[in-house]
């Protein structure tokens, strides 16, 4: 398998997929019986809506890769609602009489639903997001991302501690964000990417993005 441009430590893989999400369910089922309706950190959205939309990100980033001939061009078109104004646009929501677990158990699928995608689909297989056409490991990568920083959110959110493996944190800042730097901490340095935290002589961003498609074919 080649090592992913820019990464010393191989590339983002399904396996990565489901490990992220498995350490993020251990950490938020800690939180069983908090108020999930509190804001979730630096968001305007409460704890459940966070969860829900990251549930929705997984399940979204599988379908985009899914069919036999993905879109290169749009989304594939599920349709997406809000459940209040401001709140996150989903296709997937978790039924509030499940309560946190069943919250927690759609997660579950939906990260389930990606490593499967990612695992199964072939490497050449192109899909459209807005941030470029990707691989699936690009999709993957941009799965784990939105798993740890909505993580970070709830976490915070809930007063809870939530630091990720430094190793899977610096594959996907080698694979999506070509610009981040080299020489500081992996976990800060992807708080800093995602617009969450400063670093030491690098204020907080007030806009931000990643890079889906594969390095090799990305334009000057």
């Amino acid at each position: 398998m080649a090592i992913a441009e820019g990464s010393s430590s191989g590339p983002v893989t399904a396996a990565d997929v489901e490990h992220a999400v498995r350490l993020a369910l251990a950490t938020l089922r800690g939180a069983d019986a908090a108020d999930w309706g509190v804001k979730a950190g630096s968001l305007e959205w409460d704890c459940w809506e966070t969860v829900e939309h990251l549930a929705d990100d997984l399940f979204s980033y599988a379908v985009q890769l899914s069919p036999a001939n993905p879109p290169l061009d749009t989304h594939v078109p599920f349709a997406w609602s809000r459940r209040r104004p401001g709140g996150p646009a989903n296709a997937v929501f978790a039924d509030r009489e499940a309560g946190p677990a069943g919250l927690l158990q759609v997660l579950d699928a939906s990260g389930a639903l990606l490593t499967a995608i990612v695992r199964t689909t072939s490497p050449t297989v192109r899909a459209h997001h807005i941030f470029g056409a990707a691989d699936p490991e690009g999709f993957a990568a941009m799965g784990i991302v939105e798993t740890l920083v909505h993580t970070h959110d709830v976490a915070e959110g809930l007063g809870m501690e939530w630091t990720p493996p430094a190793d899977l944190c610096d594959r996907v800042l080698a694979r999506l964000f070509p610009d981040a730097p080299t020489d500081t901490d992996r976990w800060p340095t992807l708080l800093w990417v995602t617009g969450r935290a400063e670093l030491p002589g690098r204020p907080r961003l007030t806009e931000w993005r990643w890079y889906g498609s594969p390095r090799s074919e990305r334009r000057p």
